[in-house]
């Protein structure tokens, strides 16, 4: 059975470390927030001007001067800093965040990400996306395996537009942990009740099952 956005938000969210610096991208890793350990002091960095996001508030906590990068509004965490977007981007692009989680539209077994438009359909831009994917090293991938229609987002070579080359090595779908080695896609981990072929019919580039391969633990 495939993941549930929230599952892979919690999946996602096994992957920080005490004191790291995070930046959420919009959709599914936004949700990350709301499964940061208790015992872990993590900072989670909005492009707008936000490092110490919060979880997402409740209706009496709600702030509409308090938004993300994707416009939701947000909460702030105890130490939170607000800043220009110009002070944001330096962080960034100065390698000092620590952890990426981005969505996408398709990724390659060459770490390239497609992650900002759709050729004929109206985008408001590219956002941060390709200041994100330039300036970190730790970049995590968060899409469903396949679109609606079936078809692979894990690829030989990417079709759309690039956002960045070779930036990716991390990806975390609907049904499995990916990482990405040596021009090659390697199943870490499947999701609990997804068969292996079923990952493998999915995913049209090279798919390399790790002997380590295990059923994630959600």
């Amino acid at each position: 059975m495939a993941l549930s956005r929230e599952q892979m938000a919690k999946r996602v969210a096994q992957e920080l470390q005490d004191g790291f610096y995070v930046n959420l991208g919009i959709g599914i890793p936004t949700l990350v927030a709301n499964y940061v350990p208790s015992n872990m002091e993590v900072m989670l960095q909005s492009e707008n001007g936000l490092l110490g996001m919060g979880q997402f508030p409740t209706e009496e906590e709600i702030d509409a001067d308090l938004i993300n990068a994707g416009k939701q509004t947000v909460t702030v965490a105890k130490g939170a800093s607000i800043f220009s977007s110009a002070e944001s981007f330096a962080m960034i692009r100065g390698g000092h965040v620590d952890l990426t989680v981005l969505g996408a539209f398709e990724v390659d077994v060459y770490g390239n990400i497609a992650s900002y438009m759709i050729p004929g359909k109206l985008i408001k831009g590219m956002g941060g996306a390709m200041d994100l994917v330039a300036g970190a090293d730790n970049i995590i991938v968060t899409m469903t395996h396949a679109s609606k229609y079936g078809e692979s987002k894990l690829l030989s070579q990417c079709t759309l537009p690039l956002t960045g080359k070779g930036c990716i090595k991390k990806i975390l779908t609907d049904l499995a942990y990916i990482e990405i080695i040596d021009g090659k896609f390697h199943l870490l981990e499947y999701a609990p009740g997804v068969s292996i072929e079923q990952i493998k019919t999915l995913t049209q580039g090279d798919l390399v099952v790790s002997e380590q391969v295990k059923e994630m633990n959600i």
